[in-house]
């Protein structure tokens, strides 16, 4: 398998460079040059098999041989072998829905389940071919402690994470600050999650950095990041079809940085039965405002919200999403992120914007609406939702054939949690005593020249150099 990029930059690389590179070196997005197919013989086979063995054959049409069989096997393993839950992401019938739960990894989100495998992936290859990687990314609440848990420790590696100050949940930020292995540097940034990912992609996009301290991606811009998420799109369908081909169901999937939608979508373009994929937003709505529209246009601020970790206004897996929209015209995404750039607006015509609404259903809840979900769900029948997991509910409301992804464990977010019900929900083990440990990180304001001073800072002090 080739990969290329969204603007045209990269011609064809192999798996382990798309999973290296973070962003190509034209600051496009790494893409498969083709995506497989999966007939009903296939979709059949995989409904019966268990999540790691169905992640493996996800992954091996993307991996190619590259990696070999058994190697990819042993990753796999390691990376789900610390869940909590024997199915990896079990689907659930609670609160009057199907909910698919992912929050049964070390950090209690969604995340765990893509960078689990790929911090063992970025060891494994490290190992194999040398080098040293210095991995940066922003997050906006989970992708940085689930980065941080599926690195710590690993020789050859260090990961800087951004997150913006005070903007994540109390919880979010001491998962994050309370790991105090040599090779895990948090920054708190003065600005918004939108401020910090700038940023990242600013490090990217400057080639002699980025090849000169070996930067390394684990944001959504990272292709394994993708591969790995659409495996939970197939299983779930298999856990709820009963694996018959014939048997389409709907996903409604709380999304800001638009990768785990993205992952559904590439799930059916392979061949998986989906009949709709719901894009459910907070406030933050721009995703919900282009398919209602064909214009991609943010407002003038990122409004804090219920569930901050989608208090995002521009969605970085948008450009593979253009991509395919546009049918793989390079040159044709490339203008549009410069009209974006400086007019500030992406506009489709009138067939592009069709394309759109056949792809996608978009709704937005308000902090009221999530509340009151919060409540519904648990006066159903006890199930308590984080606020994330609520706007998709509440966007899947009336959709009989839906599963709703359910991000984080509640107890991430329990002060929303209390404000809907009056009690806040246990806490999962890994999440005891966070509050009392101890913290380290650095508050730095939101300019590119103060996150690479502190990234050269510290490896100077740690001795690992440029």
């Amino acid at each position: 398998m080739h990969y290329l990029s969204t603007r045209g930059g990269v011609t064809s690389i192999g798996f382990a460079d798309a999973v290296t590179m973070g962003l190509a070196t034209d600051g496009g997005l790494l893409v498969p040059a083709e995506l497989p197919r999966v007939d009903a013989a296939t979709l059949r086979a995989w409904s019966q098999l268990s999540f790691q063995e169905l992640a493996l054959e996800v992954f091996t049409p993307f991996v190619g041989d590259e990696i070999p069989r058994e190697d990819l096997r042993a990753l796999i393993d390691r990376s789900y072998a610390g869940f909590s839950h024997p199915e990896v992401t079990p689907v659930v019938e609670a609160g009057g829905a199907r909910i698919l739960e992912l929050f049964h990894g070390p950090t209690a989100a969604f995340k765990d389940v893509a960078l689990q495998f790929l911090g063992n992936l970025f060891e494994y290859l490290l190992a194999r071919d040398g080098g040293e990687l210095n991995i940066v990314g922003a997050t906006s609440g989970d992708t940085g402690s689930a980065a941080i848990y599926g690195v710590r420790g690993k020789a050859r590696i260090r990961v800087f994470i951004l997150h913006p100050k005070g903007r994540v949940s109390p919880i979010q930020a001491r998962q994050m600050t309370t790991v105090l292995d040599d090779n895990v540097h948090n920054i708190a940034v003065e600005g918004t999650f939108d401020d910090a990912q700038r940023i990242v992609k600013t490090l990217f996009s400057d080639l002699p950095f980025k090849r000169s301290h070996h930067l390394g991606a684990v944001n959504s811009i990272n292709w394994a990041r993708i591969l790995a998420q659409m495996v939970y799109y197939f299983y779930a369908w298999g856990r709820v079809s009963g694996g018959d081909p014939e048997r389409a169901v709907s996903f409604s999937v709380p999304t800001g940085n638009f990768g785990d939608v993205f992952a559904g979508y590439l799930a059916r373009r392979m061949g998986l039965p989906v009949r709709r994929l719901v894009i459910a937003t907070n406030r933050n709505d721009i995703l919900t405002r282009f398919v209602d529209s064909g214009v991609y246009a943010a407002e003038s601020q990122v409004h804090r919200t219920l569930s901050p970790a989608m208090d995002i206004q521009l969605a970085s897996n948008f450009e593979r999403y253009l991509y395919f929209l546009h049918d793989g015209d390079c040159a044709r995404v490339r203008a549009l992120f410069e009209g974006l750039r400086e007019h500030g607006r992406i506009e489709l015509d009138a067939e592009r914007h069709a394309r759109v609404r056949a792809d996608f259903d978009a709704r937005a809840a308000s902090d009221a609406e999530t509340l009151e979900q919060i409540r519904a769900s648990y006066e159903c029948d006890g199930y308590i939702c984080c606020p994330h997991t609520a706007v998709g509910l509440h966007a899947a409301r009336g959709m009989d054939d839906a599963i709703c992804l359910a991000t984080a464990h509640p107890a991430k977010f329990n002060e929303a949690v209390e404000q809907a019900i009056g009690q806040g929900a246990p806490l999962p083990l890994s999440l005891q005593g966070l509050m009392e440990r101890e913290q380290r990180c650095v508050e730095l304001p939101a300019t590119v020249e103060a996150i690479k001073a502190e990234i050269e800072r510290t490896l100077a002090a740690t001795g690992a150099g440029a």
